[in-house]
């Protein structure tokens, strides 16, 4: 949205993008695990739903996410838009566009140096199940494989938003005010607070100085993400004129599968994440991805206690992952709304076919580990979660009768959508087909929480391209909008 309004500085127009985190230089990106969690994260990396039984993990940084994503770009999927029928998105056109920005952020095949062996075993395993592997296109131009992309790039090679987009805005007149939180909006007003730097805590100060803000705006566009956005214009009080408002929430509940081989293999040195298996999306809702993380979030994914979670630990540098992620759909029980006290809550119960997603995945997985050649697998779905080499047996009985309980086993969730979905009118979405808010000519959202139900896959090239077409609206408007 700063990029492609940014031009308009020439004629006088003042843009401002107010985001709630910091803006890091580039020597502070010391990989260090909960050092990085700390400084990129929402609560760290810790963001609970209000049943405490998933994880939502999203940035919130100069950058947002991009800042703390692998890069992995995707078109939109014909099917999926279609399916949506939202009254002037044409798939086409939102094609197009994504297009355009896979352009110009980089994204490409990455090249087979900076493939690594956990990649390398997931792609074996899956042909000689006969699978249907696929390479994901990523974002990416000097890549060093740090193996560092969710902790933030310390390469400065994933070509995300804070790379690419928000420096060139600014370059255009375009002003970034960090460690601004917006409290509410008013008729074309925004109240925020500019937080000071704490002691000690990484990032630049704001550039603006700390305290309490009346912003007049003559347009407003809400950019916060699937969680923040909802939650930001429920604070404003339009929960009662747009009925929908929180509802649609979808996401990617995510379990993390570890297998343990005989020797070491790199791992953690390489791409962490180069290919993915969506055959059984439509059939069985869930999709495959390999992964890598680092030793706390591995050990906190993994389910039980005592030796054997030990055992698993100690073998790090000999240990395969692969990341589950269920497919959901809309279901009325999951929402964002929002506490006493204005802060956002996120409801999040899991329907049977997530469930049925996250084992059959978790089954795969493990499929796949051993017939890549691994020893062991964690099998967290299982009442016994290790399962040695000889087991494999026990697999389809897993399958039919897992031991899924939920806040038990650990599940986070990626790729927050909907809550102020697009469509028709106020009385089935929260804006229309180019994002404008239902009944306020002046509001626009331009971010994930517009899809009206899951995407299904990866959805940074679409969220790109959706902002691109808010845009669009405000250019052409300008005359009478500004």
């Amino acid at each position: 949205m700063a990029q492609e309004l940014s031009p308009l500085c020439r004629d006088g127009v003042r843009i401002a993008v107010l985001e709630k985190g910091p803006k890091l230089r580039a020597e502070e990106f010391t990989g260090r695990e909960l050092e990085m969690a700390q400084a990129l994260y929402e609560d760290g990396g810790g963001f609970l739903t209000a049943e405490r039984t998933m994880t939502l993990a999203f940035g919130s940084a100069y950058g947002g996410s991009t800042a703390v994503y692998t890069g992995t770009s995707l078109e939109p999927p014909q099917r999926v838009l279609e399916r949506w029928n939202v009254p002037e998105l044409k798939f086409a056109d939102v094609q197009e566009r994504a297009r355009k920005f896979a352009a110009e952020n980089n994204v490409h095949l990455l090249e087979d140096g900076l493939i690594n062996e956990n990649n390398r075993l997931f792609v074996e395993g899956c042909r000689r199940l006969k699978y249907r592997v696929q390479q994901f296109p990523v974002n990416l131009k000097g890549c060093r494989g740090s193996s560092l992309c969710n902790l933030g790039c310390p390469n400065q090679a994933k070509q995300g938003t804070d790379r690419v987009q928000l420096p060139r805005a600014e370059g255009n007149g375009a002003e970034v005010v960090t460690r601004c939180e917006v409290l509410r909006l008013g008729e074309r007003t925004i109240a925020a607070r500019v937080h000071a730097k704490p002691a000690g805590a990484k990032g630049e100060p704001s550039s603006w100085e700390p305290g309490e803000y009346e912003i007049d705006a003559k347009v407003i566009v809400v950019c916060a993400g699937a969680v923040h956005s909802p939650a930001l214009l429920m604070r404003s009080g339009l929960a009662r004129r747009l009925p929908r408002l929180g509802h649609g929430f979808t996401c990617h509940p995510a379990i993390i599968m570890v297998a343990e081989h005989d020797r070491a293999i790199t791992n953690f040195v390489g791409h962490p994440k180069s290919y993915y298996l969506d055959q059984f999306a439509e059939s069985d809702r869930f999709l495959l991805e390999t992964c890598m993380y680092f030793p706390f979030v591995t050990a906190k994914a993994m389910s039980g206690f005592g030796p054997e979670h030990s055992r698993f630990m100690r073998a790090f540098p000999r240990l395969q992952m692969i990341l589950v992620l269920a497919c959901d759909e809309v279901h009325a029980q999951n929402r964002v709304t929002i506490d006493s006290a204005g802060r956002p809550v996120v409801h999040y119960r899991f329907a049977p076919e997530v469930m049925h997603g996250l084992v059959q995945g978790a089954v795969t997985s493990a499929r796949i580990f051993f017939a890549a050649g691994a020893a062991r697998v964690h099998l967290p779905v299982g009442r016994d979660p290790t399962m040695e080499r000889a087991d494999t047996v026990r697999l389809d009985q897993i399958a039919q009768h897992p031991d899924f309980k939920p806040g038990k086993l650990p599940v986070s969730a990626a790729h927050l959508q909907g809550g102020c979905a697009m469509g028709r009118g106020p009385e089935d979405s929260v804006t229309d087909g180019w994002g404008r808010v239902h009944g306020i000519p002046w509001l626009f959202v331009a971010d994930a929480s517009l899809f009206p139900n899951s995407l299904e896959i990866n959805p940074y090239l679409t969220i790109m391209a959706l902002a691109d077409r808010v845009a669009e609206v405000i250019r052409e408007e300008a005359h009478t909008l500004l």
